[in-house]
């Protein structure tokens, strides 16, 4: 069974930094590509950044440059280090992924987590 769980989030001044942290179980974070999304208060989801199973990675233009997805094989885990933070970045932050079969596309979402950047 595959289950993501998010951690790391918290409050913040602006410019500050955080270091979220997805748990992945049941399917290998080198051989899958995992997202990071958010969803701000009345906004849309929208994904921030993104890693593949070859290990590229990307982010969103407004968060490139002080965002930065990586990942740890042996700890089974994606991370998403955030800095220069500011008042916009408040949001609830998911990580996602999905694995397609025979049976169809099946995705999976963590719970999320809390960010808020005071100014």
């Amino acid at each position: 069974q595959v289950q993501l769980v998010e951690s790391g989030g918290g409050s913040v001044q602006a410019g500050g930094s955080l270091r979220l942290s997805c748990a992945v179980s049941g399917l290998s974070v080198t051989g899958n590509s995992v997202e990071w999304y958010r969803q701000a208060p009345g906004k849309q989801r929208e994904m921030v950044a993104s890693i593949t199973s070859s290990g590229s990675s990307t982010e969103i233009d407004s968060v490139k440059g002080r965002f930065t997805v990586s990942r740890d094989g042996a700890k089974k885990a994606v991370y998403l280090q955030m800095n220069s933070l500011n008042a916009e970045d408040t949001a609830v932050y998911y990580c996602h992924t999905w694995i397609e079969s025979g049976a169809g596309r099946r995705d999976y979402w963590g719970q999320g987590t809390q960010v808020t950047v005071s100014s």
